[in-house]
């Protein structure tokens, strides 16, 4: 796709923001077949799932957001004058044509859509037939708004492929792919890297691990543990897996307390055997790979560990690699611990909850990604560009 200005891309982003304002009843009413159709037991897939105005007006938000952030393309990375007279300038550029696959969230169409439009990419949207209605109202949506501004409805477009058909197509895609970000779980991500040809982004995986050192304020990790645990479950950034520190004063109280203070709020607490020793009521975990799973619900996993580098070693075998939390008075520890945690969010003394672009200053993100290359954390505006070398010369060669 060709490149625009900014003046445009922003037209059709003020043109989008009245256009659902406009709609929003009909957006939501598209909705609701939806909700109608799906399973309300999976709890965190049906929270994902709903739109109504709050939700709507959050569309609008975003929208809103990244109209008044700078255009991140063209911009100058580094510049330097060659001694033989070459003048050199990295600048950043477009990838080209981003596919999302995505589970059940109808704002991702807005939100994936709006960055990768004002940073001047082709967004391809593969969202789940969960969300089918809604998905098909919000890209009605941008196609109006792009033909009010005179540009191909190509720049923003919904795919209807199934399982078998997406396969094939990431084997075969029938026209080019710069970047594929899959936002959704185990399986979806493995899907995507087995088939795919081009550049995958990995993202959405959470498993997030909370570390409680023998110095740490008491209540304020029972405050925090509650907040990343429960604020959201259908969130990657929730809580799943806490460690406390065995050498903590008063520790077999302090483990029933953690306990009873979960149960309260309807969360099921699984212990380890270690666990199980003081909260020997508690179901206990049957299988290694529970160690590796993201919930996303009321549950989590409870465990002791002998020290820090126990903690670290814990959270480095299993986490996703998404958000890690340390409770402790001492900042040196912290340090080593925010260190040496390979995750793309590490915190001192606050919940993974805040691991989100607009949380952390971002603005609106495509997807958070656990990935090392090309970017690790929220995927926002300014990571949704790669670069170029412009060289400019007067005749010279090479000798």
């Amino acid at each position: 796709m060709k490149l625009l200005n900014t003046d445009i891309k922003n037209k059709v982003l003020q043109s989008m923001m009245q256009i659902l304002d406009r709609n929003k009843q009909e957006i939501i009413a598209a909705n609701k077949k939806d909700l109608d159709l799906f399973d309300k037991s999976d709890r965190a897939m049906y929270d994902r799932l709903i739109v109504d105005e709050k939700k709507v007006d959050g569309m609008i938000g975003a929208i809103e957001e990244i109209l008044n952030q700078e255009d991140p393309v063209g911009k100058i990375k580094s510049e330097r004058n060659l001694e033989n007279g070459l003048k050199i300038q990295n600048k950043t550029a477009p990838f080209g044509t981003i596919m999302i696959i995505y589970e059940s969230r109808p704002d991702v169409t807005i939100e994936a859509a709006v960055l990768a439009f004002k940073a001047n990419n082709k967004i391809l949207l593969k969202g789940g037939k969960e969300a089918i209605n809604s998905n098909i109202a919000l890209e009605a949506c941008w196609h109006q708004a792009l033909k009010e501004n005179g540009l191909d409805t190509d720049w923003i477009k919904l795919l209807h492929m199934n399982r078998e058909e997406t396969q094939e197509f990431l084997r075969n895609p029938t026209e080019k792919l710069d970047l594929i970000v899959p936002r959704g779980g185990e399986r979806l991500i493995a899907f995507v890297k087995e088939h795919a040809k081009c550049a995958v982004l990995v993202s959405g995986r959470g498993n997030n691990f909370l570390y409680v050192d023998k110095t740490a304020d008491w209540a304020e990790s029972l405050k925090v543990i509650l907040n990343a645990k429960t604020d959201k479950i259908s969130a990657c950034n929730a809580l799943d897996k806490i460690l406390i520190n065995s050498n903590i004063e008063d520790y077999p109280n302090k483990m029933k307390e953690l306990n009873e203070v979960l149960s309260s709020q309807g969360v099921s607490v699984l212990v380890d055997s270690e666990a199980a020793k003081v909260l020997k009521d508690n179901e206990q975990v049957k299988d290694e790979s529970t160690w590796y799973e993201e919930f996303l619900a009321m549950k989590c996993v409870v465990s002791p560990v002998e020290d820090l580098d126990k903690a670290i070693d814990r959270i480095n075998k299993y986490s996703g690699g998404h958000s890690a939390t340390i409770m402790t008075q001492d900042e040196d520890l912290a340090g080593s611990f925010m260190d040496q945690v390979d995750s793309a969010a590490v915190y001192h003394n606050a919940s993974t909850r805040f691991t989100d672009g607009g949380q952390m200053g971002v603005g609106a993100e495509l997807a958070i990604s656990t990935d090392k290359l090309h970017h690790r954390g929220p995927l926002g505006l300014e990571q949704l560009v790669t670069n170029k070398y412009y060289v400019y010369g007067n005749g010279q060669i090479r000798e």
